[in-house]
């Protein structure tokens, strides 16, 4: 039988782990909206840390919206723009990309070697690709299953000199 103190202490710490805030586990870094990025990144240089979207630069992000997506029907609706919407600092520049469910904003991923391709290949011995799901959406990697191991097939995206998919970032356009 446990001592009443240890039951106490048990449910005392119980109590303080469900209290504790979520720790937020991206690994990028997010940096606080600035007054204006355009001079920030123009100090910065470089800056890979991603912010959200800033109403002030709208229209601009519009422009490039419809740079990056020519065959768009129409961009991200009302709220949209503040979930989709992110930017970064290259070479003194704004950058903007817009979130998808296959489109990250992240550093993108070059390893060759990956576990989830790896584990979804022992199941799958033959398959003839790896799901993005399996490997994650950051990889630029495609994969196969061949006797159960994991084979690179080639590379779905080209990379920035930051790390970042060149295809899905573009600069924000002048004022």
């Amino acid at each position: 039988m446990m001592p009443r103190f240890a039951i106490g202490m048990i449910w005392a710490l119980g109590l303080a782990a469900v209290a504790l805030p979520l720790l937020d586990f991206d690994d990028q870094v997010r940096a606080a909206p600035e007054a204006d990025l355009t001079a920030v990144c123009a100090r910065l240089g470089n800056d890979d840390s991603i912010r959200d979207y800033d109403p002030a630069l709208r229209a601009r992000t519009a422009s490039a919206f419809r740079k990056l997506f020519p065959n768009a029907k129409s961009g991200p609706d009302g709220d949209s723009w503040q979930t989709q919407a992110q930017y970064r600092c290259m070479n003194s520049k704004v950058m903007v990309c817009f979130v998808g469910a296959n489109l990250p904003c992240t550093k993108m991923n070059a390893q060759r070697d990956n576990p989830g391709a790896d584990m979804f290949c022992r199941d799958n011995p033959d398959a003839g690709s790896v799901p993005a799901y399996a490997i994650g959406h950051d990889s630029i990697h495609a994969y196969r299953c061949r006797n159960g191991k994991t084979e690179v097939t080639g590379t779905t995206r080209q990379l920035d000199q930051r790390g970042f998919a060149k295809d899905l970032w573009t600069e924000l356009p002048a004022r």
